[in-house]
């Protein structure tokens, strides 16, 4: 149905510029701020992987931990950390908190580091072992060459799967007390001397001895 014409009409209100409610913006990074350079993020991977030794995942793990102990970003840590022994040092704090986080994972993994399962060979974890202090140096001399950080990431995996430990850290201390500890002390094979035919000749041994054997005759005489 029409409406009739004569009906009042209210008058339009002006709507003053701001007076809406707004919504809030969402911050994603603090204005000023840089993104850091995939170099230096490199860098500080990369001196951290050679000085702790360990792997990629593990320098990653290590600098958040860093960075939540020093109060910081991890993009403000990877810097300081970047920045290299030549540069401008890095607050205290930071240094500190660093350290300790290298710490606190090697300590996590020092109870695994105990028990040593069934070891490879000798010559194969000597082989590995040396192949990591190689890539160790590689990547202390340039800790911002991404296939120095490759190298080290792959013999860190490799050392760990073969020593059976989760961390760089703890299958490195493994490898080492396999190697230093003497060759009598090591495993012997299911075959081998001591193992099944020494097993069985000592069974032998013990079911019929001789003087029992003799004695047996006597007393059936």
């Amino acid at each position: 149905m029409p409406l009739p014409a004569d009906l009042p009409q209210e008058p339009a209100t002006a709507v003053e510029p701001g007076s809406l409610p707004q919504e809030p913006a969402t911050v994603v990074e603090p204005a000023g701020r840089p993104l850091l350079p995939p170099a230096t993020s490199t860098r500080a991977m990369g001196m951290l992987m050679a000085a702790a030794p360990c792997s990629a995942g593990e320098a990653r793990r290590i600098l958040a931990t860093a960075a939540d102990l020093a109060g910081v970003t991890v993009h403000d840590l990877a810097a300081a950390v970047a920045v290299g022994p030549g540069g401008t040092p890095s607050p205290v704090h930071v240094e500190r908190a660093l350290r300790r986080a290298v710490a606190a994972a090697h300590t996590s993994t020092a109870a695994a580091a105990l028990s040593v399962g069934l070891a490879p060979s000798r010559e194969r974890t000597e082989e590995v072992l040396t192949r990591l202090r190689g890539c160790q140096a590689r990547l202390a001399a340039a800790p911002e060459d991404p296939a120095a950080v490759r190298a080290m990431d792959d013999v860190a995996y490799t050392i760990c799967v073969l020593m059976g430990r989760p961390t760089t850290h703890s299958a490195v201390l493994a490898a080492e007390r396999h190697l230093a500890a003497p060759a009598s002390r090591r495993p012997r094979t299911p075959d081998g001397p001591g193992g099944k035919e020494g097993m069985a000749a000592g069974d032998a041994a013990t079911v019929e001895p001789e003087g029992m054997a003799a004695g047996d005759e006597g007393i059936r005489a």
